[in-house]
């Protein structure tokens, strides 16, 4: 019994020793087994990355360029800041007694950089799915994609693209699991402990950043998406809903501007936005500008003075003709493409890549709407729907994304800008070195190239000077020796209205309707072509030049002012009545002259009816005379010119019994005016003069 007693004690006291520190040993068994999971796992993680980087990518060749940014992602920037994270976890090896101390201090160091890398390459995964089943659509591409991955990785299966592509998201929602297996198999006394568990909930906060960065950034791809719908797509997603949310939104903005609401304000998104308007401002002017530009240049290679017959003979004009030619055929042509590939196309592409932004912005305000209302509803009721929770985070979502992204977006696309404008800076530069190299042999061959620059700057003045001087003189006289401008004929019985317009306003405020008005709005004017108008007023009542006032005689209202020309008036012009009694004899014609109405725009027609004989006739080219074999009669001609010579010739014809011989008509059609008064006299002078003619024989 003694020594029963006696060894039971000790039994009993050896025992929590001997089990605390089995259980030591344990733990510290199941740490070192943690933290050997943790770095060949990675090494093993990192292989993988290598394999789909450099094998897999670099053969899918019959894959698009953008697919595979698009599969892939920025790997590459994964596997970089991921090989400096291994090299580091296996030197902790070397430092057994502090390793788990290394390792969460080495967590919370990389936390930044893992999050940087991962959110981008987990926020394109969804995009990269879309592409892979797009793939399985197509059989055979499908089937060459997957021997391809088969015979790298012989482990991904025929899940194939799918098993590569979610590796890192595997990985680093897993790197707070393994923190906590090692966490859990750390004693809590240890000095390690807090550094463990502030690299573990690091780690879990890096997993939340990545989340809601890539909600927000499905948010902004919806958003943006809209903004590219057709105006037919939009139609067909109107429903109740989206017009019940349209309708709170603009009572909410009418609360605000009546001043019923406070309105909420963000100084800094306010900033942030100012900028980016500025910024799509000056991309847009520039694009403008160089439109213009690259349009003269087109015009400018279109123009050749250099094939024109400039008749002079040698000297400096075979020079310039042919750097001229070589200057355009070479340097000029090339200059264009230049600036389309390097300014053009690069500052088209920087206007589209602003686009996405600023729908993004012009939505935020709906959401902002959206916003306020809820916020509204949660301090008076206390408590929201689950649909209202959601708008609320989608406003919150897109501000946030707007507010940490467009500093860096601004920044962006001025140095984008900045460097389009250098390159047009240095493009210019290259081609006045190019054109002066070009020209320096032909310079030496011209006369002046000795001169000085002062000098040749003289010689330059005086000769633009004198060719001014030449040109100036020379629009003079063309001008002198020009025909009066063709003005349109007045609409029948306008004759009245034009003299009324005429006393009351004068002759410089006369226009007349060069073409048919169609009145669209109220106060615009429906006008037929040739109605005179008298000016009131150059300019609306907004300021809009191209809109004027006028005065029909009986209506005021506006007219476009591309459709009026100033109406030229004759002064002096008087009415003049003439008739004319039907002829009784063919042979001997006598015209009885009356007077007749003179039309406003008065015309002079010069005919020709053989030899020695000239006609005059004064009236509208809208009527011509015509004399076929039989019958005779009137038909309508188009206007002419002003003043015309029509040769007449007629042979073999006997009018009077009406048979017609072989005869040659040079022009069958008289212009003669049918509103002139003379048409009568006209008609039996002629029928005399022809009637004589063929009696004589005469052609």
């Amino acid at each position: 019994m003694a020594e029963h007693g006696t060894d039971e004690p000790s039994s009993s006291t050896g025992s929590p020793d001997g089990e605390g520190r089995d259980s030591g040993d344990r733990l510290l068994l199941h740490q070192r087994l943690a933290v050997r999971e943790l770095i060949d796992t990675e090494a093993s993680y990192l292989h993988m990355l290598q394999l789909c980087a450099s094998d897999i990518r670099s053969r899918l060749q019959q894959l698009p360029q953008g697919d595979l940014d698009v599969l892939f992602s920025n790997i590459d920037d994964v596997i970089e800041v991921n090989s400096r994270f291994l090299h580091d976890l296996q030197e902790t090896a070397s430092r057994e007694d502090e390793q788990v101390h290394s390792i969460g201090n080495l967590f919370l160091e990389f936390q930044e950089e893992l999050e940087r890398v991962y959110k981008v390459y987990c926020a394109s995964y969804d995009q990269a799915l879309l592409l892979v089943e797009t793939y399985r659509k197509e059989p055979e591409l499908q089937r060459e994609i997957q021997g391809i991955i088969e015979a790298v990785v012989p482990q991904a299966g025929p899940s194939g693209l799918s098993f590569l592509l979610v590796i890192p998201l595997q990985r680093i929602t897993k790197y707070p699991l393994l923190l906590q297996k090692i966490l859990e198999n750390t004693d809590p006394d240890a000095s390690a402990y807090p550094v463990l568990q502030r690299a573990a909930s690091a780690l879990q906060d890096v997993n939340t950043n990545i989340n809601e960065y890539k909600r927000r950034k499905e948010v902004a791809s919806k958003y943006t998406k809209v903004g590219q719908l057709t105006l037919r797509e939009r139609l067909a997603r109107i429903n109740t809903h989206t017009l019940s949310k349209k309708t709170t939104r603009l009572s909410q903005l009418l609360k605000q501007e009546a001043g019923l609401v406070p309105r909420t304000e963000d100084k800094e998104f306010d900033y942030l936005e100012e900028r980016l308007h500025w910024v799509s401002l000056c991309v847009t002017e520039t694009k403008n500008n160089v439109a213009v530009y690259l349009a003269n240049l087109e015009a400018f290679l279109r123009f050749r003075p250099r094939e024109s017959e400039l008749d002079i003979p040698g000297g400096p004009v075979v020079q310039y003709c042919s750097l001229m030619g070589d200057l355009q055929l070479q340097a000029f042509p090339d200059f264009k493409q230049r600036l389309e590939g390097l300014v053009w196309q690069p500052l088209c592409s920087l206007a589209k890549a602003l686009s996405g932004p600023q729908n993004l912005v012009k939505k935020r305000l709906d959401k902002l709407l959206d916003f306020e209302r809820v916020e509204e509803k949660l301090l008076e009721v206390g408590s929201v729907t689950y649909e209202e929770q959601e708008a609320r985070h989608t406003y919150q979502a897109l501000n946030s994304l707007l507010v940490a992204e467009l500093p860096q977006l601004n920044q962006l696309a001025m140095r984008w800008l900045g460097q389009i404008l250098h390159t047009f800076v240095d493009l210019q530069r290259d081609l006045a070195k190019q054109v002066l190299q070009r020209a320096e042999g032909s310079l030496a061959q011209l006369p002046h190239h000795h001169l000085s620059e002062p000098a040749f700057r003289k010689l330059v003045e005086d000769v633009l000077g004198q060719t001014g001087h030449q040109l100036r003189s020379f629009q003079e006289n063309f001008e002198k020796v020009l025909p009066p401008p063709t003005i349109q004929p007045l609409l029948p019985g306008a004759e009245r209205q034009v003299q009324a317009l005429l006393s009351r306003y004068g002759p410089d405020k006369l226009y007349q309707v060069t073409s048919n008005i169609s009145g669209a709005g109220t106060l615009d004017l429906t006008l037929l072509r040739g109605q005179i108008v008298a000016l009131l007023q150059n300019k609306d009542t907004k300021g809009n030049s191209s809109r004027w006032l006028v005065d029909t005689g009986g209506h005021r209202g506006y007219v476009p002012a591309g459709k009026l020309e100033l109406y030229r008036v004759i002064p002096g012009q008087e009415e003049v009545k003439e008739q004319v009694q039907p002829p009784k004899d063919s042979h001997h014609l006598t015209p009885e002259p009356s007077p007749a109405p003179v039309p406003s725009v008065p015309t002079v027609t010069q005919v020709s009816l053989g030899e020695g004989w000239d006609l005059s006739l004064h009236g509208h080219l809208e009527w011509g005379f015509h004399f076929p074999p039989v019958p005779r009669g009137y038909r309508p001609m188009k206007p002419g010119p002003w003043s015309v010579a029509t040769p007449v010739s007629w042979s073999g014809m006997d009018l009077e019994e009406g048979n017609p011989h072989p005869c040659h008509i040079s022009n069958p059609l008289l212009p003669i005016s049918r509103t002139s008064g003379i048409h009568s006299f006209v008609r039996s002078f002629i029928h005399s003069i022809f009637a004589r003619q063929c009696a004589r024989g005469e052609t």
